[in-house]
């Protein structure tokens, strides 16, 4: 029986045991594939055709594997992927930590090699995978930081709302935080999933999936004086109509690495540390419900994450509310 994908999408493992299934459709290589740089192009260029067809995966995902695989391709220095053992992985993930990479970057590669040597088991090249015996090196569960109720005012204060541009960015940070919206979700927001009357908007997450996420008083007002306004001499500088909500000055989409730069501009106009990015305002919208006593799965299904492990870190955030919860309600508190 087939086993189906994991919840983050990652290739289903072959049971302990039993040789993977061969399929052979788009590479059709033993494992006494020659080594060289050629062979290890064709390796990785078969893999992310592999993830870009027929796992259908991400733009951004597919952008990460090719980094990784990348950085992975220099290491080799011309040996033949296949044909290395766990110790030489091992070997490769010293490396990375002597380089200083964090922890979330060594564990993401990890993720990666397992799942390019699961593809070369997938097409008959290996009978075993090497990766499958690297332990990740485990992901740091501490929340980046957080901006309080406070700092989160300012910030949204900043934008002018007098010009154009400063009611596109009060839009946009407003969005930003009243749905926990990754950079990318709000970068890809179209016209046709803003719905104003009703309070909320359809945002697109990691793998496509749709999910919907209310939006307050503060955000609707925000949005509508930037799509009355600015938005439409913005949206008549393209060629064609734009259906993006946030639009460049000259009505492209709103690109990811513009928003982190109007973030942080905001950021120091309000005085407040500049090594925050959109995430911050991701992170202090779940950290803020979380404190205001909103159930977790309510949160988890706000923020669009497949499991509930990724957002119980949030619970450990405000411990002085469940402090006082304690000493008012527990016999002896």
């Amino acid at each position: 029986m087939k086993k189906p994908p994991s919840a983050d999408g990652t290739p289903p493992e072959p049971s302990p045991g039993k040789r993977p299934r061969t399929r052979r459709i788009i590479l059709d290589a033993g494992p006494a594939a020659p080594a060289g740089p050629a062979s290890t192009a064709l390796y990785m260029s078969r893999f992310l055709d592999y993830v870009r067809h027929e796992r259908a995966l991400s733009d951004n995902t597919q952008l990460a594997y090719r980094r990784d695989l990348r950085d992975f391709s220099a290491w080799l220095a011309g040996r033949n992927p296949a044909a290395l053992n766990v110790r030489d992985l091992g070997d490769y993930f010293s490396a990375l930590q002597k380089r200083g990479l964090a922890r979330a970057s060594v564990a993401r590669q990890a993720a990666t090699l397992r799942t390019f040597y699961a593809f070369l088991q997938l097409e008959g090249v290996l009978q075993e995978s090497p990766a499958e015996l690297i332990a990740a090196a485990r992901r740091d569960d501490a929340i980046p930081g957080t901006l309080s109720p406070e700092q989160v005012e300012r910030l949204l204060e900043s934008p002018s709302a007098t010009t154009s541009t400063g009611q596109r960015d009060r839009a946009l940070l407003e969005l930003l935080y009243a749905t926990g919206c990754r950079v990318t979700e709000v970068s890809t927001l179209r016209m046709t999933d803003i719905h104003l009357e009703e309070a909320f908007c359809t945002c697109r997450g990691k793998g496509n999936k749709e999910r919907v996420v209310p939006l307050g008083r503060r955000a609707i007002e925000g949005v509508k004086l930037w799509l009355a306004g600015p938005r439409g001499l913005f949206a008549g500088q393209a060629a064609s109509p734009p259906g993006w909500v946030l639009l460049s000055s000259r009505g492209n989409r709103l690109s990811r690495m513009r928003i982190w730069e109007i973030v942080k501009e905001h950021a120091v106009a309000a005085g407040i540390p500049p090594d925050i990015g959109p995430h911050t305002l991701r992170h202090s919208f779940a950290t803020h419900l979380v404190a205001g006593g909103v159930d977790l799965r309510h949160v988890q299904e706000m923020l669009g994450h497949a499991s509930i492990a990724t957002t119980q870190r949030y619970t450990h955030v405000d411990a002085s509310r469940l402090k006082s919860v304690h000493g008012k309600f527990h016999p002896r508190g």
